[in-house]
């Protein structure tokens, strides 16, 4: 279950040293001017799936990293072609392109695993911010992760997290909260530390067991296995989670299973680092039927990106559980013959 990385990942020094300052100074130039210069020749990238965060308005807000993967990874898959392609040329980065958006993900995705598997680097962004948070993505990371092929984010830029360090609003927990196919909605709570004090850390994690959310902890490593004890209590043990240790560093690691299995796992092991424990939230059975009103977002999302009124319906139909006979006549409604 543990699939330690430190082997995919360059060292910072290496990193470091690569990147020298006048480079640096070059970048920063090139990125308020029209034609950047080319990215220094970088070593190939291990084969996995890398989820790029992108600008979500200022193109210098991103990282020598990303810029370093989307030149060097084999494709790029993108929310829309058109709206990507400015951002690579803005760097220059000649990597091929490839649609990949939620009403083609279900068709694309056994093509990327076989490419995945044959050895390719695969980049993933969006249209703005880090893929999977309200974007295509999170199906996809899931099957790389039960296949075992590596998945490797790439963190930057995330309107929601922006928006909210400069609110001036309370952040020490906070609910976010996005769509799925069929309009339901999905959400995410970060808890982060939990109370020092054993009764109220026990109460705490007896609310977040109720929950449907994922549940976010920050957990210390010296208390990693207490942690893993009560939430097991609470929780029961065979709840899925996600111990993600050292994110971004040498050591970068996720280890994925139950919450006994982790239980074992970390009986006897004492991590070091920075560490970060999901848990998924409370199943609740609910009806997959798509509502009117998500279908008429999707509808008038492909019409406005040009797509013709068949098409959309097509698409729309694809992508839901909806029958095509329903989204047809939702659409004539809309936009008439």
């Amino acid at each position: 279950m543990t699939v330690p990385r430190h082997h995919f990942l360059i060292s910072p020094l290496r990193l470091a040293s690569a990147v020298t300052v006048p480079f640096a100074r070059r970048l920063s130039n090139a990125a308020s001017s029209n034609k950047p210069e080319p990215l220094l020749s970088e070593p190939d990238l291990e084969s996995g799936l890398y989820l790029v965060s992108t600008p979500i308005g200022n193109l210098e807000d991103i990282t020598l990293r990303a810029l370093r993967v989307l030149k060097c990874a084999n494709v790029i898959l993108s929310e829309d072609t058109r709206h990507s392609g400015k951002l690579l040329q803005h760097y220059n980065i000649k990597t091929p392109l490839l649609s990949f958006h939620k009403f083609n993900e279900r068709e694309r995705e056994p093509t990327i695993l076989r490419r995945l598997h044959e050895g390719e680097a695969v980049a993933l962004i969006s249209d703005a911010g880090t893929p999977g948070i309200s974007d295509p993505g999170m199906e996809l990371a899931r099957l790389c992760a039960t296949e075992k092929i590596p998945v490797i984010p790439i963190p930057g830029p995330s309107a929601a997290i922006a928006a909210l360090s400069a609110s001036g609003l309370p952040s020490n927990e906070f609910t976010f909260v996005v769509r799925n196919y069929w309009g339901q909605s999905i959400f995410s709570i970060l808890v982060g530390f939990l109370p020092k004090h054993a009764r109220s850390r026990r109460d705490r994690l007896e609310i977040s067991a109720r929950e449907a959310a994922t549940q976010i902890f920050y957990v210390p490593p010296h208390g990693i296995q207490q942690f893993l004890v009560d939430a097991a209590s609470s929780f029961g043990d065979s709840r899925h989670c996600v111990v993600a240790r050292e994110i971004t560093k040498i050591h970068e690691e996720f280890w994925r299973g139950t919450l006994g299995e982790a239980n074992e796992a970390f009986a006897t092991r004492q991590p070091k680092g920075e560490i970060t424990v999901l848990i998924e939230g409370k199943l609740i059975s609910d009806d997959e039927i798509p509502s009117e009103d998500f279908l008429e977002h999707e509808l008038r999302e492909l019409t406005a990106k040009g797509y013709t009124l068949s098409a959309a319906v097509k698409l729309v139909t694809e992508a839901t559980s909806a029958k095509k006979k329903d989204v047809y006549a939702l659409a004539l409604r809309l936009f008439g013959k």
